[in-house]
């Protein structure tokens, strides 16, 4: 490839590293715009907490199904035209939920939303894998882990905070100006690649990546820590604006401010890859997530908040952690390896909110809570292995 931009010094590329970050920051906000009213959802249709989620979770269904679809576009075609197609597809999408007035056509629109998501966050992540010498991966992983922090909370905060002044359906009329303005940008700014595609080989292939067992150890951990985080997150508006909190629509979105803590712990946590090792920084992040959520049972918003810090650092880490590592690990087959990590990670969160949410019927809080801190032993045993294979001599 030619004119790579992260190996172009001075403003032009950092200028093009903020088109990046945009990009996949605004992609990621119309995931999450109706977190934050999802009891408002609720009540407006007249469904349960686990129907009113289907907003949430059938968008990363759709994300989980398309992603070795267009990880493998990727690896064969430029990205320019994978990037316009699928930014106009999400545009247009949030522009129907925005006016659609019946749950079901609203929960396939999101459907048909997340389908295109990958090609403006899986693309990219290969664009840069194979864009970048490996001294570098981590961090910059670690920033693009944060640029999907900053389009998640600026999500919720977007359709939390238009819905107190107007409605969440203006939400998704913002968001899809910005996702489009940000498509165009990219289209416009992203240097041509001198790429006529990587060649399939039995190492490359989806078979091939799946049937090795130090790539198969980070999709799992991935898959779990997601399926933690997105249930939590999920569960959050029920959970504070029941009895025993009663908490207003603004109050539960002011909640989602702990993601602030993520955009700073993504670049962190790739320089303490760098430093300590993957698997030691996956553990940590473990460690720091499960205790979080257990101090969620405090009954008590300011210590709720503290605790809504504590997982967003943990998850981070974990998913800085896991990515650098995976990217570490491939010479060739980045798009398909990285489709790979979207397709477990995506799948965690949609598995996740629909089990948690029956958790959450059974035991409320507490089920959701418990489920999430017995799930953490998946990524817990993955930076435990990955730890003591950092540390065996290498011949």
């Amino acid at each position: 490839m030619s004119d790579l931009p992260y190996k172009r010094p001075g403003v032009i590329g950092l200028s093009l590293q903020a088109v990046v970050f945009c990009l996949v920051a605004a992609a990621f906000s119309t995931i999450y715009i109706l977190q934050p009213v999802l009891p408002v959802l609720q009540g407006e249709f007249g469904v349960s907490e686990t129907r009113a989620s289907f907003t949430i979770s059938f968008v990363i269904l759709g994300i989980a199904l398309s992603t070795l679809p267009f990880g493998k576009l990727v690896d064969r075609y430029p990205i320019k035209p994978i990037i316009l197609t699928g930014g106009l597809a999400v545009t247009v999408c949030c522009l129907f939920c925005s006016i659609t007035r019946s749950l079901p056509l609203l929960v396939t629109a999101r459907f048909l939303q997340g389908l295109f998501i990958p090609s403006l966050t899986t693309c990219l992540a290969a664009y840069l894998a194979r864009s970048l010498p490996q001294e570098r991966l981590n961090v910059v992983m670690g920033s693009y882990v944060s640029a999907t922090v900053a389009g998640g909370l600026g999500g919720r905060l977007l359709g939390g905070w238009i819905h107190q002044a107007l409605h969440w359906r203006y939400a998704f009329g913002i968001a899809s100006f910005l996702l489009l303005s940000a498509t165009i940008v990219a289209v416009c700014l992203l240097p041509r690649e001198d790429y006529s595609g990587e060649i399939e080989t039995e190492a490359t292939g989806f078979i091939a990546l799946l049937s090795r067992p130090d790539l198969m150890r980070i999709y799992i951990a991935v898959f779990g820590a997601f399926f933690v985080f997105s249930s939590i997150f999920n569960y959050l508006p029920f959970y504070l604006s029941g009895p025993s909190f009663d908490a207003s629509t603004t109050i539960i979105t002011m909640m989602y401010l702990a993601y602030i803590s993520g955009i700073i712990v993504g670049p962190l946590a790739g320089n303490l890859c760098n430093r300590i090792g993957n698997g030691k920084t996956m553990l940590l992040g473990v460690l720091v997530f499960g205790i979080s959520i257990g101090i969620t049972l405090i009954q008590s918003l300011a210590v709720i908040m503290v605790s809504l810090l504590g997982v967003c650092a943990g998850f981070f880490t974990i998913h800085a952690a896991a990515a650098g590592s995976l990217n570490r690990k491939l010479t060739a087959g980045r798009g398909r390896a990285n489709s790979l990590y979207v397709l477990f990670y995506y799948l965690g969160g949609s598995i996740g909110i629909t089990i948690s949410g029956y958790a959450y019927l059974f035991a409320r809080w507490y089920g959701t809570a418990a489920l999430g801190v017995l799930i953490l032993a998946i990524p817990l045993w993955a930076g435990i292995t990955e730890m003591r294979k950092e540390n065996v001599p290498q011949p």
